[in-house]
């Protein structure tokens, strides 16, 4: 399984998921813990953090092993 460097403790489990007609064991990340890292140890506010998730992390695919991030403080608004 791939892993983000230096965010090891942001890791909450495993996933399986079907990429490029297989099924596959990936790693899950909370990017909220994610971005609390990036604001101790790198000095970045709140948005700073988001944005350097978004552009730099989740943004970077890899392969089938690619990790999963879960902002677990974010509401998907009601329809």
């Amino acid at each position: 399984m791939l892993k983000a460097s230096g965010f090891d403790d942001a890791i909450i489990g495993q996933a399986s998921v079907w990429r490029d007609g297989g099924q596959h064991n990936v790693l899950v990340y909370d990017a909220e813990k994610i971005r609390a890292i990036l604001m101790t140890r790198d000095f970045m506010d709140s948005e700073e953090a988001r944005e350097f998730i978004e552009y730099n992390i989740e943004g970077a695919y890899m392969g089938i092993h690619t990790p999963i991030y879960v902002w677990t403080e974010d509401y998907l608004p009601n329809d």
